[in-house]
């Protein structure tokens, strides 16, 4: 079964900053499950076929001017139909005035209206986008989370194979933690994943043999970030003697987080591999791919042309 996520109403009105004009006496308990959001045309004009009362419901400019188009009896009916299919919020935009008939129903029927001086389309993007993110399925993995030259670098292995012990070699080299030992991942859209700590453990790092340490305190706020893109994932792994490990790069892995596919590196551990420095290659390497150069592909042209030379 799919797990639903949630988020109060009352965190969306405060981060938004909007006005409440009703206030149902549950408030406080009324959750926002959609990242959808709504311009209700259809449902003023009496069309509610399809109408999803889970969606926070924008009126703007456009609303407006047709309920003002209306003669005041038909306008009062439109406003009370579309106020008892209970949407789960109402937000006038624009600061527009909201209309009696709905304010009266509103309390009546316990639905919460809200208003912002936003425009409608600007209110909608970002309502959307913090929707997004709040409800985003998200799974948590065991590894850590770095950004290396702009990068999200997901590391991840078995326990005791160095990933912590890599991560702090990097913040000394001047790059960001994210997350260690556990990765909150978000699927914030069809092409993104996102990742961030676990409140408890946000800013620090287990070292053993040393134990806790406040990676904010100790490097500074430079050191640290709350969330970031997963642009890449490493696995690492103990190496394996007489196991086939990619030298040319020209195998690329792939690995399914949350239905999307996420470029992957396995990174063989052994004494004596600088891993930071590794790291530090793969994420430039990896933003050149994306900007259009592989080298491994450029290698393997110039070895095919110069075979091709040596057999004339």
């Amino acid at each position: 079964m799919k797990k639903v996520y949630k988020i109060p109403l009352s965190k969306i009105a405060e981060d938004f900053k909007l006005e409440t004009l009703v206030r149902p006496d549950n408030f406080d308990e009324i959750q926002i499950t959609s990242p959808e959001v709504n311009r209700p045309g259809l449902a003023l004009a009496g069309f509610f076929e399809m109408f999803e009362a889970e969606r926070i419901q924008l009126i703007g400019r456009a609303e407006a001017a047709y309920l003002s188009s209306l003669d005041a009896s038909k306008k009062r009916l439109m406003l009370q139909n579309f106020v008892d299919a209970h949407p789960v919020a109402i937000i006038y935009t624009t600061g527009l005035p909201a209309d009696e008939a709905l304010i009266e129903r509103a309390q009546q029927r316990g639905v919460p209206v809200l208003r912002t001086a936003v425009k409608t389309s600007q209110i909608m993007a970002s309502l959307i986008s913090s929707l997004n993110n709040h409800l985003a399925p998200r799974i948590t993995r065991h590894g850590g989370l770095v950004e290396v030259y702009g990068e999200g670098m997901l590391l991840l292995g078995d326990s005791g194979v160095g990933k912590s012990e890599t991560t702090i070699e990097l913040i000394k080299r001047g790059h960001r933690l994210i997350a260690d030992d556990a990765v909150e991942i978000k699927r914030v859209s069809d092409k993104t994943l996102v990742g961030s700590a676990p409140e408890l453990i946000r800013h620090y790092v287990e070292l053993r043999g040393i134990g806790i340490v406040d990676v904010r305190r100790l490097f500074g706020m430079g050191a640290v970030k709350e969330t970031e893109r997963i642009d890449l994932v490493i696995q690492l792994e103990n190496w394996v003697e007489g196991k086939m490990y990619d030298r040319l790069g020209m195998d690329e892995e792939k690995i399914n987080i949350l239905g999307i596919e996420v470029p992957s590196i396995t990174v063989p551990v052994r004494p004596g591999r600088n891993l930071a420095i590794i790291l530090e290659v793969a994420a430039m390497n990896y933003r050149q791919k994306r900007m259009g150069y592989n080298t491994a592909e450029e290698f393997n042209k110039r070895m095919m042309r110069q075979m091709g030379v040596d057999e004339l």
